[in-house]
């Protein structure tokens, strides 16, 4: 059973945007405390995510080399050169150009990167993590807990009616920076 472990929202901010060395996802959540490589992540691409802006780049095949020993250097996680340069050496490199909109689902062992965006255009993403239940990390940290959800009746929507929950008074547009709910934009 799956459940939802984590998600962020990237921006690669144009001209400037920098690149990310290979890695896997699993390299993070292995010290985070997940015994087993049960995690999988969907990349959404919220504009177009091209070469130009620094697209993700996948080596096709690589989580079947497994957890592969990773490092750090100035803050960022990068896996063991000597394996990633023989695993390229085999495997096919694949940039993963996405219109807006369009998904990207890989297991937490894939050797993933970006490059650096040197378009005029700032690239969003939207990545979604997801734990197996089992998997519940045994070190405490950020990301939450498997919880399991309560299943309600085809007909509860129905009989209970829609809410709007809003938990903050204000909420972040791109083109319009912080609004405070019940005003525009300064």
């Amino acid at each position: 059973e799956p459940y939802h472990y984590h998600s962020k929202m990237i921006m690669k901010e144009a001209g400037i945007g920098g690149a990310w060395s290979w890695h896997q996802d699993y390299g993070y959540w292995y010290k985070n405390g997940c015994l087993y490589p049960y995690l999988a992540s969907c990349w959404i691409a919220l504009n177009r995510a091209d070469k130009s802006n620094g697209c993700m780049q996948v080596i096709k095949g690589s989580h079947h080399a497994g957890r592969i020993e990773h490092h750090i250097d100035s803050g960022q996680n990068y896996a063991d050169p000597e394996r990633v340069e023989q695993l390229i050496n085999r495997l096919e490199i694949v940039f993963c150009e996405l219109d807006p909109g369009s998904a990207l689902f890989f297991h937490c062992n894939v050797l993933h990167r970006s490059d650096a965006n040197t378009s005029n255009r700032n690239r969003w993403n939207l990545i979604c993590c997801y734990n197996a239940a089992r998997n519940n990390p045994y070190k405490a940290f950020p990301h939450p807990q498997y919880t399991p959800l309560e299943k309600v009746s085809d007909t509860a929507i129905k009989e209970i009616g829609l809410k709007l929950s809003v938990s903050s008074d204000s909420f972040y547009k791109p083109d319009q920076g912080v609004i405070r709910r019940g005003h525009t934009a300064d």
